[in-house]
């Protein structure tokens, strides 16, 4: 017999709580049991919308019985309701950023470990679609990655600074693909409409790897920009990859099936030919990067429900959120000792 589904709630459903409604009501294996929230409307909507009931408080949640919750409050908020849900033995999916410090991050992962239950943090990028298939890719040992990630204001999360918002995304991504946190970081960032910093730029180097070589990272984050833009290039020995997250799309020029065309121009050179006039583009051959489909959202809680199954940590553990935001503190902390000015 099949297990019977998780009892599911939600915490918080604005901007990305409602959407963890929608996903748990349309699983097979989660029971979409209601939200808190304190605004009774936002409730209402949801409740309209995809069943469940609107609890007035965590605790009239907890006595209706709840296996699994998503937390997407502020981030302020997010120690206090994890550590009481995981007292009442209630797994969690914190949105991201896990905590507003390490201290804190660090203290959800110990009371995780304390009472036996399942954290999953919200780094829902590294389910997409894109990043997937980059992670997919053969021969894939990276030696310098640029990410962009910016996007105007919109006066949302704005608790935190841009690093912690929007950066983290990638600092968790960064971590992943080279497997360490960064030894060495450099950064300035500028703070316009408050305290916290809305645009910011790092450079991180990361520890050499087997073979000596340190992998080097760009990544700036912006609030304040006037479009949308999720990209991400990274070179390696063999590939290059540039990835644009907003178009769901991406190249790959693969160094062996390029070979006889380098060998031909570097010969070429050597004969001191002139190549003014050969277009490189037509020397690069090049192929799309394979995506497939699949709601980054929906593949996150099938992870989160999958590791509570089967008694397993989640792809993104307390631990692994709790890098990020130690990465994310160093990074701010490299801003103001370059003279940035923020809280």
């Amino acid at each position: 017999m099949s297990p019977s589904p998780l009892r599911c709630g939600v915490i918080g459903v604005g901007r990305m709580g409602r959407h963890h409604a929608r996903v748990y009501a349309q699983m097979h294996d989660a029971e979409f049991i209601g939200v808190v929230d304190n605004d009774s409307d936002r409730s209402s909507d949801i409740i309209d919308a995809w069943g469940g009931r609107a609890f007035d408080s965590v605790e009239s949640m907890l006595e209706a019985g709840v296996d699994a919750v998503t937390i997407a409050t502020p981030t302020v908020t997010h120690r206090a309701l994890a550590e009481q849900l995981l007292a009442a033995g209630v797994h969690c999916l914190i949105e991201k950023p896990l905590a507003e410090s390490t201290e804190e991050a660090e203290a959800i992962a110990a009371a995780a470990r304390r009472y036996g239950k399942v954290i999953q943090v919200g780094h829902v990028v590294r389910y997409d679609p894109v990043m997937r298939a980059i992670r997919a890719l053969d021969g894939l040992v990276p030696r310098f990655i640029d990410i962009q990630r910016v996007s105007p204001m919109t006066f949302r999360s704005v608790d935190v600074g841009v690093v912690l918002d929007m950066m983290i995304h990638d600092l968790d991504l960064l971590m992943m693909l080279v497997g360490s946190e960064p030894e060495e970081i450099h950064a300035n960032a500028v703070s316009v409409l408050g305290e916290a910093e809305d645009i910011c730029n790092a450079r991180l180097v990361f520890p050499a790897g087997p073979d000596g070589i340190r992998c080097v990272a760009n990544v700036t984050a912006s609030r304040l920009a006037f479009k949308t833009e999720r990209r991400m290039r990274i070179l390696s020995e063999d590939l290059y990859v540039s990835a644009d997250f907003g178009e769901q799309s991406g190249i790959v020029v693969d160094k062996k099936t390029n070979q006889a065309a380098l060998d031909d121009v570097r010969q070429r050179l050597a004969d001191q030919e002139d190549l003014s006039d050969v277009d490189y583009l037509e020397l690069v051959d090049t192929r799309p990067l394979e995506i497939g489909e699949g709601e980054p959202l929906h593949l996150q809680a099938t992870d989160f429900i999958a590791a509570i199954s089967e008694h397993r940590s989640p792809e993104v553990s307390a631990e692994t959120g709790s890098a990020a935001v130690r990465t994310a503190e160093r990074i701010m902390s490299a801003a103001r000792a370059a003279g940035a000015r923020m809280i």
